[in-house]
C-alpha cells in the first residue's frame, strides 16, 4: 500500500471556481496487480478546458480531471519498465495503479527540461501545431491573429506562424506580457486588450486584413477579428475561454462569415494522432534551435492544484500553468 493525496471536487462552483469548492483527500493505492503498473507524479497540468468540465463532466468527490507526468515506480506489464517517464490523464493524484490504457511512455531529451513534455512538446504544443497546420491550413506568408497569444497554445501558434514566414499579430491581457511578445518572440504586433481599445487596434496593426485568426477567446476578440477576416479565412476554435465562468461578451459580427466564405472549425488535440511523430521532431529541433520561446509558471506543491486553476481567470500564469510535485 502507498499513501495517496488526491484533489476533488466537493461542490460545483458559481462563476470562477474558489477554494472551497475543492478538499484535498488522503487514500492509499494498493500494490500494483497482474497487468498493471503504479505512477507517482511529478508534474501536473493545469488547463482552462478543465473548468467547463466542473459544472457537469466531473463528478463531485473523485479526483479532479486532468494530465501530467510521472515516473514508473512499479510495474507487472511488460510496456512499461521501472523509472520510466510517462504521460497520462490519470487526473489530479499522487500515486495511480493503471492497466497502461491512456499512458505514453516519453524519451526525454537529455537536452530540454522536462517541463516542456507538459507544453511545447506536450497536449498544448500538439494542439498549437495541428490546429494551426492542418484545421487552420496555414500557408507560408499569411497575415495571422492569436488571441492569449502568451498563453501555452497561442505562444506556440504564433511562434510557428511565424516559422512559416507569416505576418502575425498577437493579443494579450498585460503590458508584460504584450513586451514579451514584441521583444522576445518577435512577433509584428501586440495588443494589450486590457489597455487598448481591442477592434481598433487590431484594425490599425492587420491592414491587409486576417487570413487564420486562431480562437482562444470567443466574446470581443472574435468581435474584434470577423469584419478584418479576408476571403476564405480560417477560424480554428481551440477554446471559448471568455464564456467558462458564465456570462460573457456577445457576438454581433457572426454574418461576416457568409460573404467572405469564412470557415471556422472546432477541435481537440485528440485529432492530430496522425501528426504526432512530425510534431516531435519539428517541435524538438525548434526548441532546441531557440525558435520557440516558452514561459512557465509552477507552483511547487501537490495541494496548489486548485489555486493553478483559478489562477487561470486572473491572469496569474505566464505561459503554461503546471504544479510540480516533486524531481
Amino acid at each position: 500500500m502507498t499513501v495517496n493525496r488526491q484533489i476533488h471536487l466537493i461542490k460545483r462552483p458559481s462563476g470562477v471556481p474558489s477554494l472551497d469548492d475543492f478538499a484535498i483527500v488522503e487514500t492509499t493505492t494498493p500494490d500494483v496487480g497482474a497487468g498493471e503498473i503504479q505512477v507517482r507524479n511529478l508534474l501536473m497540468s493545469v488547463d482552462p478546458y478543465m473548468r467547463p468540465q466542473l459544472d457537469a463532466n466531473q463528478p463531485l468527490n473523485t479526483p479532479l480531471l486532468g494530465g501530467g507526468l510521472g515516473r514508473v515506480t512499479q510495474s507487472d506489464n511488460p510496456k512499461f519498465a521501472v523509472g520510466d517517464m510517462v504521460r497520462h490523464s490519470a487526473g489530479q493524484q499522487e500515486v495511480f495503479n493503471s492497466d497502461g490504457r491512456g499512458v505514453q511512455v516519453i524519451n526525454v531529451d537529455p537536452d530540454l527540461p522536462l517541463t516542456v513534455y507538459m507544453h511545447a512538446l506536450g497536449g498544448t504544443g500538439i494542439t498549437a501545431y495541428g490546429g494551426l497546420l492542418e484545421v487552420g491550413a496555414l500557408k507560408d506568408g499569411e497575415q495571422v491573429f492569436v488571441s492569449t497569444a502568451a498563453g501555452a497554445v497561442g505562444s506556440v501558434v504564433a511562434q510557428i506562424a511565424k516559422i512559416k514566414n507569416c505576418y502575425v499579430v498577437g493579443a494579450t491581457g498585460s503590458a508584460d506580457k504584450k513586451a514579451w511578445l514584441l521583444d522576445e518572440v518577435g512577433l509584428d504586433g501586440a495588443i494589450d486588450y486590457q489597455a487598448e481599445p481591442l477592434a481598433r487596434t487590431l484594425k490599425g496593426l492587420m491592414p491587409k486584413g486576417i487570413d487564420v485568426y486562431f480562437e482562444n477567446v470567443g466574446g470581443a476578440h472574435l468581435d474584434a477579428a470577423l469584419p478584418r477576416m479576408n476571403v476564405r479565412g480560417r477560424i480554428p476554435v481551440c477554446g471559448m475561454i471568455s464564456t467558462y465562468n458564465g456570462g460573457g461578451e456577445g457576438v454581433r459580427n457572426l454574418s461576416n462569415i457568409i460573404y467572405g466564405r469564412v470557415r471556422m472549425e472546432g477541435f481537440v488535440a485528440s485529432d492530430f494522432g496522425h501528426l504526432n511523430a512530425q510534431f516531435q521532431s519539428d517541435m524538438t529541433a525548434w526548441l532546441k534551435a531557440g525558435q520557440v520561446k516558452y514561459q512557465e509558471t509552477i507552483l511547487d506543491g501537490f495541494e496548489r492544484g486548485p489555486e493553478g486553476l483559478i489562477g487561470l481567470f486572473s491572469g496569474k500564469n505566464s505561459g503554461k500553468m503546471l504544479i510540480r510535485l516533486g524531481e
